[in-house]
């Protein structure tokens, strides 16, 4: 008579074994949607004081936290499954393992090993989980009001940067991958002055130019009303949504074609530009892996500020000081220091794991940093070792910039989002897009005005239009 091998038996049982957990499993999902379903019904039909819209608001976020915990304990149940079934399989196989012979110890080492690995996977998924579910929390009670108010139509490529003026004239400037940088009135959105000297992209001809345009402002025109309240359901538009924006710059727009001052140090793309504390300086980022500091007067080159591994995205220095801050490809940001002119010191931040699209000064002493990883993080320059603040979000972050007044950072996203945080990390908004209003395509860069009376927020992105806009923060949210 045949007779069963061992391992057929052992393999056998633990496949009965699999068989009646699984329908262990089934029965329990099934017993406990039953017991979850009754209070829910219950709740629903008892009497409230809350308002019903807020009841149903309160009750879906309950449903969507039973979900996910059901999910979790489903997938706890099965990684429980996999360790027993994979133990099973060790013990069976203990005999003949790549052919010699494992002792208890040496098969006890192997199980150990694999049973961590797989309880490793139990707390990434478990905590992936839970910070999915506080952060549907993390809102604010109030929300803020965003109102469009003005697009700039002029560029016919998409606009890399945008800036606000420090001084008066406040007026707004665009650079594009047209070659182009316009500077516009802020409250008619027409175009001021063209400049054309460059003979790449923005400043992809490897140079930075400084020039000189006196401004003068247009009389200003009613703004029709287009406030939306901002929030999370706006309705998603696609590109085939997206208007024609090819419209030529006015014909009586001035253009400049000369550039006052030329720098010309750098063997790569510039991709970024800011002034030093007086006005005397001006630091440049490039592709070429330097930023470079120059003398406005003379154009000489004064310092090149070297060691990042890869190319550079943003440069920013402080508003009162004599320090830089450059961002980089190789996932770190820097912070180099002119206060004292006999020593020039940097320091290294590791604290991203893609490349940092932009780190800039705050109010304070704090620093706002942006990546690809998307997360921004808040840090305090007394202390640099670890963020006060991380702000986690969906897509990856664009060029940042913060409203030192009300302390609130814009995070332009790739994925046309542009949301609003303060400097604690908590939302406060995200600016309404729909196929009427907002942007397109991929939102590259934002820049606050803190002296205009009307637009106070701008961004421009790849559909080649700038936005402004106006931004009410409720007082409760400023005194936070």
């Amino acid at each position: 008579m045949p007779t069963e091998s061992g391992s057929c038996s052992t393999a056998r049982q633990a496949k009965q074994k699999r068989k009646s957990h699984s329908l262990s499993i089934r029965r329990t999902n099934s017993s406990e949607q039953e017991r979850t379903g009754l209070p829910r019904e219950m709740l629903e039909g008892q009497d409230s004081k809350l308002p019903s819209s807020v009841r149903s608001t309160l009750l879906e976020l309950f449903g969507q936290i039973e979900r996910e915990f059901e999910n979790l304990y489903i997938e706890n149940l099965e990684l429980r499954r996999e360790i027993e079934t994979l133990n099973e399989r060790l013990t069976a196989e203990g005999q003949a393992i790549d052919g010699a012979e494992l002792s208890k110890g040496q098969l006890k080492t192997k199980a150990s090993h694999s049973t961590s690995q797989l309880s490793q996977k139990l707390k990434t998924t478990y905590k992936a989980s839970t910070s999915k579910i506080v952060s549907s929390f993390k809102t604010t009670t109030s929300r803020a009001v965003c109102q469009l108010v003005k697009e700039y139509i002029g560029h016919r490529d998409g606009i890399w940067d945008v800036s606000v003026a420090r001084t008066q004239p406040v007026v707004l400037g665009t650079a594009s991958a047209d070659h182009t940088a316009l500077l516009w009135s802020i409250e008619t959105g027409r175009c001021l002055v063209k400049y054309t000297g460059h003979v790449g992209s923005a400043s992809g001809d490897q140079t930075a130019h400084i020039w000189r345009y006196a401004v003068q402002l247009p009389t200003p025109q009613p703004v029709a009303d287009t406030s939306q309240i901002c929030g999370e359901d706006e309705v998603e538009c696609s590109d085939k949504d997206e208007p024609d924006v090819d419209g030529d710059v006015s014909s009586d727009c001035p253009t400049i074609r000369v550039p006052l001052t030329s720098l010309k140090s750098h063997q790569g793309v510039v991709i970024a530009a800011d002034w030093l504390v007086g006005g005397q300086q001006v630091v440049t980022a490039s592709w070429d892996r330097a930023a470079n500091l120059y003398d406005v007067q003379t154009a000489e080159l004064v310092h090149s500020l070297t060691g990042h591994d890869q190319e550079l995205t943003h440069c920013c220095t402080h508003p009162t000081q004599r320090l830089v801050v450059t961002s980089s490809r190789d996932t770190t940001f820097r912070l180099w220091d002119f206060r004292d002119p006999s020593i020039h010191s940097v320091n290294v931040f590791q604290g991203h794991t893609d490349t940092v699209t932009s780190a800039v000064f705050t109010v304070g002493d704090n620093v706002v940093s942006g990546s690809d990883d998307r997360t921004v993080k808040v840090w305090d320059l007394k202390n640099m070792r670890s963020p006060i603040a991380t702000i986690r979000t969906d897509s990856a972050i664009n060029r940042i910039n913060v409203c030192v007044g009300q302390k609130i950072i814009a995070l332009p996203h790739d994925n046309r989002q542009v949301r609003l945080f303060d400097m604690s990390g908590v939302r406060l908004a995200r600016l309404p897009r729909s196929s009427r209003q907002g942007h397109r395509r991929m939102v590259c860069c934002s820049a606050w005005s803190e002296d205009h009376p009307v637009c106070n927020l701008f961004t421009c992105g790849f559909d080649r239009q700038a936005i402004g806009w106006n931004i009410n923060i409720p007082a409760l949210l400023q005194e936070k």
